[in-house]
């Protein structure tokens, strides 16, 4: 998908609202972070990004002038958090976001999170939002829409008689967010997907690469995915697969065999789902060495 970041320039996407990008591509990150600034003369800044001087020095241009009042932060993965510490002590504003970071579920005896080097632990927000709590600025408002699954406190953001969301890293165009346990679970992920689909908004601004256009078609359309994901599971567990890695060989063979480890964490977190369910069963904890069979 053609995304031109303009590293290092705040580019306008819609009225009040611009988009820096910074300069860390990678394999989850795409063409880089997108940090967003809303408002004209007194603005927020949606998810600061990484500790990046680069991207410091290129939001702080883009905000000469202007009075920061809020920094919202939708999760605490290191690619789009750290930043905000800095940009607070340089602007004064407050911080928001669901909470600090924790994972979706306690993690099991001897389990080690894959996710723990990627999570900011010493992010607080000065606010923590609850689901449709309100950040007002002067001629914006944005409202918190609570959205676990990628990380427990993901959250978008509305900007509120626009129809604009900023879905962060729950819903990109680019590609499929990742859902890893114990970071992230697939249940939440799909409730958070209903959430949105209960929605009624006309566009949405990513964490990662370009705008979602026609969102409920293509949140429809990740929720169909997701399912196949789910059946597909199922499908490899009933032709004898016990292993998630085996299932993933299968599953995903015309995937980057580079993506694997991040596939074997989403099957995982199918898993765990399919497990709540009841059409899964194990001896132990759900992990990546478990031996899983379909329930009797």
């Amino acid at each position: 998908m053609s995304f031109e970041p303009h590293y290092g320039e705040a580019v306008p996407v819609a009225e009040g609202v611009e988009r820096l990008t910074v300069n860390n591509p990678s394999a989850f990150t795409f063409h880089g972070t997108n940090s967003y600034i809303v408002g004209r003369q007194s603005v927020a800044v949606i998810d600061p990004g990484p500790d990046n001087e680069a991207h410091f020095e290129a939001l702080m241009a883009a905000l000469k002038g202007r009075e920061v009042t809020h920094i919202a932060v939708s999760h605490t993965h290191r690619d789009h958090s750290p930043l905000a510490r800095r940009l607070q002590q340089a602007t004064g504003a407050i911080l928001v976001a669901e909470g600090p970071h924790r994972a979706a579920r306690p993690l099991h005896e001897g389990e080690v999170n894959p996710f723990g080097e990627s999570s900011d632990l010493d992010f607080v927000p000065d606010i923590a939002l609850a689901d449709g709590d309100l950040v007002e600025g002067d001629g914006w408002t944005l409202r918190a829409v609570l959205t676990p699954g990628h990380a427990a406190n993901h959250a978008a953001f509305a900007l509120e008689n626009t129809g604009i969301l900023f879905s962060a890293d729950h819903v990109m165009a680019w590609a499929t967010s990742v859902v890893a346990p114990p970071d992230g679970a697939m249940s939440d992920y799909m409730a958070s997907l209903e959430k949105l689909l209960a929605r009624d908004d006309r566009i949405y601004f990513p964490g990662h690469g370009g705008p979602v256009n026609e969102p409920q078609a293509f949140v429809r359309g990740l929720r169909t995915h997701r399912r196949m994901r789910e059946r597909a599971v199922l499908e490899r567990m009933k032709a004898g697969d016990r292993l998630i890695a085996d299932m993933v060989k299968a599953i995903y063979r015309d995937t980057d065999p580079r993506l694997h480890g991040a596939a074997a964490l989403s099957v995982l977190a199918h898993i765990e789902d399919l497990v709540e369910k009841g059409l899964v069963t194990a001896d132990e904890p759900p992990s990546l060495a478990t031996v899983f069979r379909p329930a009797a």
